[in-house]
């Protein structure tokens, strides 16, 4: 049985499908080498539920 966080339910509550066109119409991944547009969203996400201090909670957190 998969383990559903809590974050993960909202997460999966986001609409891709609108948020790709945004990105194309922005241009926000216009210089983007390999972390994209959706990975940022979901680890600022996570920065402000959780209200971490640093980039390593950030990262230790999402593991």
């Amino acid at each position: 049985m998969a383990n559903l966080t809590l974050f993960s339910q909202i997460i999966s509550k986001l609409d891709t499908n609108s948020f790709s066109p945004v990105v194309r119409k922005k241009q926000t991944d216009k210089h983007q080498k390999d972390y994209d547009n959706w990975s940022h969203l979901v680890s600022m996400l996570f920065c402000q539920f959780q209200k971490e201090q640093s980039v390593r909670d950030i990262s230790n957190g999402l593991r």
